[in-house]
């Protein structure tokens, strides 16, 4: 059993949190929002009364944040860094999902002073994450990666070793460019189908018996009526928020300009989610893109 710090209880961090409590480890979690904590505290895990009382005697801390500023004042800017508080001997591990030049400019100051910090970044969504069955994209050199690993695999099946630090951001804003790209795809052409007359459960098995099978018509089918439990048969509530998504769509862009390589699928599908967020939509499930076809 290990002692594990864990910091953003949010959609995701939360049911990874208690994911670790049920394996039989001691969690110490924290978050901005009381009610977030209690929700985890219900299924057995510590209360923090700030980040820094999460950390202290933690051999394991884990973050799960919204962007690279809230990493990097986590760690390094804020008013108390948990670089300064921190055991050496901890292993850290983002989970955030960040751009790649902030995790390995914090992973370098975490060198400096002699600490481990390693990106592990996630997919697999909210029910991925309650079944802990997410699939971990992990930038750290192969100690740091063979020390984490059965930490991770309390949360996710799937664990994936990028290569060196920031790897795993990158593997994670190159699965989520082609996810942007599959999904408002399988949005366009189920909505093609239906105007012309098709019923789209039936597209949806001709398509997934068909060349055009993929992850979306597996599981997380857009259109609403055709696959239960999913956030298209909810109203789109729950799931990933278009919000993320185009969080996520920006992060790849900025990397395809660091690096000269042409996105156009992926700045398609960016601009069709921005349209669908300016018209406020921006916490929905990211599959409800459906409706901009749609006209909603």
């Amino acid at each position: 059993m290990a002692t594990i710090a864990f910091i953003g209880l949010g959609h995701m961090g939360g049911p990874m949190a208690i994911n670790l409590v049920k394996a039989g480890h001691k969690v110490h979690a924290f978050d901005l929002v009381d009610e977030l904590v209690q929700q985890v505290v219900a299924e057995g895990a510590h209360p923090a009364a700030d980040a820094v009382d999460a950390v202290t005697d933690a051999e394991f801390v884990i973050s799960m944040l919204p962007a690279g500023k809230h990493v990097e004042a986590l760690y390094v800017t804020g008013d108390r860094p948990l670089f300064d508080v921190v055991k050496k001997s901890a292993l850290i591990i983002d989970s955030s999902t960040i751009d790649a030049a902030t995790a390995q400019r914090v992973t370098a100051i975490a060198a400096e002073r002699g600490l481990n910090f390693i990106d592990a970044p996630v997919s697999g969504g909210v029910g991925g994450a309650i079944a802990g069955m997410l699939a971990f994209m992990v930038g750290a050199d192969d100690a740091q990666f063979a020390q984490a690993k059965p930490i991770l695999e309390c949360m996710g099946r799937n664990i994936l070793h990028a290569g060196g630090h920031g790897a795993g951001q990158i593997a994670k804003a190159c699965n989520n460019l082609l996810l942007g790209v599959l999904m408002t795809g399988t949005c366009e052409a189920l909505n093609l189908g239906v105007k012309n007359g098709l019923a789209p459960a039936v597209l949806s098995e001709i398509m997934k018996k068909s060349s055009g099978n993929n992850w979306a018509l597996q599981l997380y089918n857009p259109y609403p009526g055709v696959m239960e439990h999913v956030p298209a048969s909810k109203e789109y509530q729950g799931g990933f928020m278009v919000d993320l998504m185009f969080k996520d769509l920006g992060l790849a862009m900025e990397l395809s300009q660091q690096s000269a390589s042409p996105v156009p699928m992926g700045s398609a599908a960016r601009a069709l989610f921005s349209l669908h967020k300016a018209k406020g939509n921006g916490t929905l499930d990211f599959s409800s893109v459906m409706r901009l076809y749609q006209d909603q």
